[in-house]
């Protein structure tokens, strides 16, 4: 049943994407249509779809999807595919969603990003938009062979992992890593606070352990910080400052700046990696990433909804 289940699944999201140009870098589905969610409002089978799709051109891509999906857009059809470009790479997180759409007998909503933006937020956490959606389980039903790509989704695991960390005590479960994963890309997010359940980042993980241990499972193993006990689910890793140092070296360039800035005394213009050493050796380390990862999505959240929020006055 389960195996039959997937490759309905599989073939409902290739009939979708057939609906759609071609040329795209990568395509993925994600959210609770896709992966069961705890909670009361847990209905998979009726769920909205989430596709995003990953782009080289997107003034290209735009332009035939307007001529094949010409409903599928606002107002904003009209000015063409240059002004919706112009829109998605200026505004909100890079992104550009048309939502509310019936396909295939379903109802979806798809996010239309540039590959380019989509690799910077993944190396360097510019949003943490599509990077945040990236680090917890989705369907890809498509990717093609761009090294540059399948590397900055590779750092962006590998990231999370390292920030999770710098957050965690020294020894915790699999359950408490992957919910300080889940979580990263909500710190700070005023839906969690207006508007979304505040139990979310719970329910996204708790069904699907088993999901996030395949994304995760062999970064941890090879990890040379953590012992990874797998049969137990129970991780231990080196907080020593030396430890600790090495993980604030390697979380993205943003977070880096932000713990900077948080840290750094006015007039003191110490270079980042000064200011990394002195949170290494800091007790409340975990206190100052967290803030840091707060102020990095609070700007890139609250852009999105002014932008979500002048569309709907626009289109009402």
């Amino acid at each position: 049943m389960a195996l039959q289940t997937l490759q309905s699944s599989w073939v409902t999201f290739r009939k979708i994407l057939s609906h759609f140009p071609e040329e795209l870098s990568l395509a993925f589905v994600y959210g609770s249509g896709v992966y069961r969610q705890a909670g009361p409002s847990s209905d998979q089978k009726n769920a909205m779809l989430d596709f995003v799709f990953t782009v080289d051109d997107p003034v290209a891509w735009h332009s035939k999807n307007l001529k094949k999906n010409w409903s599928h857009y606002s107002f904003l059809k009209v000015l063409g595919p240059k002004i919706i470009t112009s829109i998605q790479n200026n505004y909100g997180a890079g992104v550009y969603y048309n939502s509310l759409i019936m396909c295939n007998g379903r109802l979806i909503k798809y996010g239309v990003i540039s590959t380019n933006v989509l690799i910077e937020d993944l190396l360097n956490w510019n949003n943490l938009y599509i990077a945040g959606r990236l680090q917890k389980p989705v369907k890809i039903i498509s990717m093609n062979e761009d090294l540059t790509l399948r590397s900055a989704l590779d750092r962006n695991l590998k990231s999370a992992v390292s920030a999770a960390f710098l957050m965690l005590p020294e020894s915790f479960s699999e359950e408490d890593l992957f919910i300080e994963i889940a979580g990263l890309s909500y710190s700070g997010d005023f839906r969690m606070v207006v508007g979304e359940d505040k139990t979310k980042v719970l329910n996204i993980v708790k069904p699907n352990i088993a999901h996030f241990r395949e994304l995760y499972g062999s970064i941890l193993q090879e990890n040379p910080q953590v012992v990874y006990k797998s049969q137990q689910g129970w991780l231990e890793i080196d907080k020593s400052p030396e430890g600790q140092f090495t993980q604030l070296m390697t979380l993205p360039k943003t977070l880096q700046q932000q713990i900077n800035h948080i840290m750094d005394p006015p007039g003191k213009n110490r270079d980042v990696e000064e200011t990394l050493f002195q949170v290494a050796h800091d007790p409340d380390c975990g206190d100052v990433v967290r803030l840091g990862l707060k102020k990095s999505v609070i700007y890139s959240s609250l852009k999105l909804h002014k932008m979500w929020k002048g569309w709907l006055r626009k289109t009402s």
